[in-house]
């Protein structure tokens, strides 16, 4: 194969350079838009100036000063007695009504006994848990303490072992335990149950 001499040959003549740069054209006042402009602007204020001349505001009448009207005294009225109308002979009498609640309810007394509140007889807890551990019950004994609400630890031996029951009480009324668990869930503290206090 034959070497080629590249240095012999020298170099290719430079092709014109092809400028394919989008030159920005240089661009001319927009005379249309600047027309349309001028239109809608004299439309508007012929449509101000045609509002304004349409409808006149109303003349003010002049204002009066007040007369003094002396006070006159009433007359007594003349009351002319009311015709009375008389049945036609040829009309029915007034059929009788067959319902009698009327007369029997003016006389009838109703009475209501209202329910006296029932005191619970003994008070409540509510359980907000129960754990294997005791560091599970120390975990939310502490959180409770956090809400403001002080509870306490009790030790019960079930089926499947020993629980420590996170305790709060005792309640006199059941709604003070309510609004307790109430507060506890705003805390995200749930769930807790209300049951009766076991002594």
């Amino acid at each position: 194969m034959a070497t080629k001499d590249y240095v012999k040959r020298g170099r290719a003549p430079k092709k014109p350079a092809n400028n394919r740069r989008k030159t920005t054209a240089t661009r001319s006042f927009p005379i249309k838009w600047a027309v349309i402009a001028v239109l809608l602007v004299g439309a508007l204020g012929y449509g101000l100036y045609f509002l304004a001349t349409s409808d006149p505001a109303p003349a003010q009448a002049p204002v009066t000063k007040p007369k003094t009207v002396k006070p006159q005294v009433a007359k007594p009225a003349v009351v002319a007695p009311k015709p009375t109308i008389k049945p036609k002979a040829d009309l029915p009498p007034k059929p009788e009504e067959k319902w009698r609640y009327i007369e029997e309810l003016e006389n009838k007394e109703v009475k209501v006994e209202s329910k006296k509140e029932q005191k619970p007889t003994r008070p409540y807890l509510m359980q907000c848990g129960a754990y294997r551990s005791l560091e599970q019950a120390e975990e939310r004994k502490a959180m409770i303490a956090f809400q403001g609400l002080t509870s306490q630890i009790k030790v019960a031996q079930g089926e499947k072992g020993k629980w420590h029951r996170v305790i709060l009480g005792p309640y006199p009324q059941k709604r003070k335990a309510e609004s307790d668990r109430n507060q506890l869930r705003r805390g995200g503290i749930e769930p807790c149950a209300i049951w009766y206090w076991e002594w």
